[in-house]
């Protein structure tokens, strides 16, 4: 019986990963690393610092990778501070959600500053979820199941009564290896990319497609 709800962010809740996706590649070209697109958007998850280390090696001081991830970050939120909104419908399952009695929380692997940015400027959204786990607070970026494992004990909920929502092919691994099932928003990827995966439930573009009593049976 699913008892709660985690959510990723960053193209979960809210529509983002492309600005993400180019704010990369900007990043990554001023370090003399020129990627497409496409080759981002599918090698490029996780915590930045890991990202950065596995495209890097040893090049760079633990100092000098927290400088670059800031640099991305800082770029990222100047551009999509604009545009931001939650993905349709989104709010309105959230409610239905407290209606029906589930507990929320946040399992992302993005930094506590971009966390931060799209809690406190979507009106009301916060107020919804119990537990927040960020990057800053794991010791191992996703597709480790750590970010669950922190949620659910907050929560005071077991992983296996609970339900995760993601957008990535990495985000339904780490859902895979804590043992629970997923609702993919493809608002990044499209339904083929996750056919190995055993452990999608539902696939929607929004969350105005979701019947959310339907899904949690």
């Amino acid at each position: 019986m699913i008892q709660a709800l985690i959510f990723d962010m960053d193209g979960t809740m809210i529509d983002n990963m492309m600005v993400h996706h180019r704010a990369w590649q900007i990043i990554l070209k001023d370090l003399g690393l020129d990627l497409e697109l496409e080759q981002i958007r599918q090698e490029l998850h996780g915590k930045n610092e890991e990202i950065l280390a596995r495209i890097f090696g040893n090049r760079f001081t633990e100092d000098e990778l927290k400088h670059i991830a800031w640099k991305k970050e800082f770029a990222y939120r100047k551009v999509f501070i604009e545009q931001l909104t939650p993905i349709s419908g989104l709010m309105q399952v959230l409610e239905q959600a407290k209606g029906m009695g589930l507990k929320l929380g946040i399992g992302t692997a993005a930094p506590p500053e971009n966390v931060n940015f799209v809690l406190d400027n979507i009106f009301d959204l916060r107020t919804y979820f119990s537990s927040i786990i960020d990057a800053s607070m794991v010791q191992r970026g996703k597709p480790d199941p750590q970010v669950h494992e922190l949620v659910s004990a907050q929560l005071g909920i077991p992983l296996a009564n609970t339900l995760i929502f993601e957008d990535s092919p990495t985000g339904v691994e780490t859902a895979l290896r804590a043992g629970c099932e997923v609702v993919v928003i493809t608002t990044t990827h499209a339904e083929e990319e996750f056919a190995r995966f055993p452990n999608v439930r539902r696939f929607v573009k929004t969350y105005e497609e979701l019947d959310l009593g339907a899904v949690v049976k």
